[in-house]
């Protein structure tokens, strides 16, 4: 290992040559394992695959090369391919291109390997092929670049991803990594760093896109005797799973982009501000800062250019509120995680007081590219306002769900119906919710709408960290805005009364909506319908008034669902009717007596006992008692249980 450290460090890493001698070239080829000499076997091993089953996938290759005493080497690599198609097996026999298979369960293991060792390809599982020039192809077998869900993905930060082991730094370098972060701090000054990046157009990305050249700048040229740099990997909407996934994928390019961005800013102490729970991305990251530091790519006057960088990572407690830049800082200040008041705006004193530069992962893995392949290329890609790629979290009722990277400038439609496949199961298109938990619903009418900050802002929504849920006409809306609203009532730090107050006023009034009132009085119903006459006024003011980010764009899945599925609404209000049967509050259950055979089953399952009758003869529900938990409706074998 040594030995493999010296020669990236020499040839590689302090190289000040554009091209490479062809036996360098050679050499790492064989480390990224563009050649190989024997088989190898990746096997994806994010959190995606480990859900889908990948340990006992890779347990049961193990078992199978200890078995049969197979020379072959076991990889494995970060997340690449739909969600759908976890766990996924790729193989790779010298000197031809790798197989792709995918749902290779523990079962499938064995004759999958005696498959593929014998040329003897099962078709079922595989999904294609993929290689570089030089390589024998497999006959008859389409490549992985013909499939939708890559042909129409631009991989720019996902470059990576998939591709190799991302907890080898060894792989990292042959790949061209960190030798643009050397580069940067010998021959450019932290002034022009920010030049460049503000230069490529690069944005925030999550939250309203802010230039992230001009924010360095900021933090910059504030006067101080120390500066942060904050990562926010505090990634918490519903649906939004792209930062962990990052960080799975490729954890090395975040950590170079962390340490460009911090020399850019004149930073010398950073920090990656994690959720809670997640333990697979902390993991792979803190190995990646070991290794960078092993190769003194972090430390002490790194590489002789007097820059000086440590990196830590933060484990937030689990507070939603944390992920808003303020309540963020003053967690890891040791405080209660709570939002400040704005301005002073934390380039200017964030931190400890000092100035304080703030990304998420996906804007700091851009940093990189930009940097090696020049601002003007990255302009090349994307919008005049809205350059580069978006990488998008793709979950709800998508055909394909998991992660996208996509062109600035790709019409939402585009992702639904070619990328995603549509919606599952044959059922039609209801909505599209984009921007997670602060998001708003994009209908049919919107769906043209390209991936451009104006443009989203234009159409109503914001682009945030990436999270696109895909909705059909089996959800309710009222109730996922009642969810919405409902998360932000219990995550809210409750330091300022519109929010605390607002939401919790909102979520009582919202969960009015979707359930019968236990009593007909009619005080009770004029109240109810003041309530609901209340929740315009109530989002407006929370829009208003509210201290941070939080309150103000908690009531957006409501102000965006009112406008559009009002009628659905007042359905809900007037007729207590839910078109997609979801809202149980609203179901009114009844046994049809001349199908039921008195066999009790539904009554010894009723949770509240509200199903009468005697053994062998029909029962009949207590509509008062009922809560439309439908328990019954689903043990019935006679079909004698119906709702309306």
């Amino acid at each position: 290992m040594d030995d493999v450290r010296r020669f990236l460090i020499d040839n590689v890493l302090t190289s000040e040559k554009d091209t490479l001698p062809p036996e360098v070239e050679s050499a790492l080829q064989i480390i990224r394992r563009d050649r190989v000499e024997k088989p190898v076997i990746y096997v994806s091993s994010g959190s995606c695959s480990i859900i889908a089953g990948a340990v006992r996938t890779i347990e049961a290759l193990r078992s199978y090369l200890e078995e049969t005493g197979l020379d072959a080497e076991l990889v494995m690599t970060g997340c690449f391919a739909p969600m759908n198609y976890e766990p996924m097996v790729c193989i790779q026999i010298p000197g031809k291109n790798r197989l792709v298979f995918r749902n290779i369960t523990e079962e499938k293991v064995d004759n999958l390997l005696n498959a593929v060792l014998h040329n003897d390809l099962p078709e079922e599982d595989l999904v294609g092929q993929t290689g570089a020039l030089g390589f024998e192809t497999w006959h008859g077998i389409s490549f992985l670049d013909e499939h939708p869900w890559f042909s129409l993905q631009k991989r720019v930060v996902m470059s990576n991803g998939g591709c190799g082991d991302p907890e080898s730094i060894n792989e990292y370098i042959a790949r061209g990594g960190y030798h643009t972060f050397l580069k940067t701090v010998r021959h450019y000054t932290p002034e022009e760093v920010c030049n460049i990046i503000e230069k490529s157009g690069l944005r925030g990305r999550s939250g309203g896109g802010y230039p992230t050249g001009i924010k360095w700048k900021h933090a910059l040229g504030t006067p101080a005797s120390l500066r942060y740099m904050i990562c926010n990997a505090r990634e918490s909407d519903p649906g939004g799973y792209t930062d962990r996934a990052l960080m799975e994928s490729d954890p090395h390019r975040l950590v170079e982009g962390i340490a460009i961005a911090a020399y850019a800013a004149g930073v010398s102490t950073a920090y990656i501000y994690a959720r809670a729970g997640s333990e697979n991305p902390v993991r792979l990251v803190r190995s990646a800062i070991a290794q960078a530091r092993e190769y003194g790519l972090i430390g002490h006057n790194v590489y002789s250019s007097g820059f000086n960088l440590e990196i830590n990572v933060f484990v937030e407690a689990g507070a939603y509120v944390c992920g808003e830049e303020t309540a963020l800082i003053s967690s890891i200040e040791g405080k209660r995680g709570m939002p400040e008041v704005k301005p002073p705006f934390p380039t200017t004193s964030g931190l400890f007081g000092k100035p304080t530069v703030i990304n998420n992962v996906e804007t700091l893995m851009n940093v990189p590219v930009i940097m090696m392949r020049g601002p003007e290329w990255f302009r090349t890609i994307g919008t005049e306002g809205s350059s580069g790629t978006k990488v998008f979290s793709i979950s709800g009722r998508a055909r394909l769900a998991g992660i996208v990277e996509v062109e600035m400038g790709t019409p939402l439609r585009k992702i639904v119906e070619a990328i995603a496949g549509g919606i599952r199961d044959g059922r039609e298109f209801k909505a599209l919710q984009l921007g997670g938990s602060f998001g708003s619903f994009i209908t049919e009418t919107n769906l043209d709408t390209p991936v451009d900050y104006e443009e989203l802002k234009k159409a109503g929504t914001v682009m945030g960290s990436g999270s696109f849920v895909l909705i059909d006409e089996t959800v309710c809306i009222v109730e996922m805005v009642r969810y919405y609203i409902d998360i932000m009532h219990r995550e809210s730090c409750g330091k300022c009364i519109p929010c605390r107050e607002g939401t919790g006023r909102m979520t009582e009034i919202l969960h009015d909506i979707v359930r019968r009132p236990s009593a007909e009085e009619s005080g009770t119903t004029l109240e109810r319908f003041k309530g609901v006459m209340q929740l315009e006024t109530i989002a407006s003011v929370m829009k208003e008034t509210s201290l941070c980010g939080l309150g103000q764009n908690a009531p957006n899945p409501f102000l965006s669902a009112i406008s559009v599925f009002r009628e659905e609404f007042e359905e809900h209000i007037f007729d207590r009717r839910c078109r997609a049967n979801v809202c149980k509050g609203l179901r009114i259950f009844t046994i049809d007596v001349e199908k039921c055979t008195g066999c009790t089953l539904c009554a010894s399952k009723c949770p509240v006992n509200a199903i009468y009758g005697t053994r062998l003869n029909p029962y009949f529900i207590v509509e008062d008692k009922c809560t439309g938990c439908g328990a019954c409706h689903e043990v019935c074998k006679f079909s004698a249980i119906t709702y309306k």
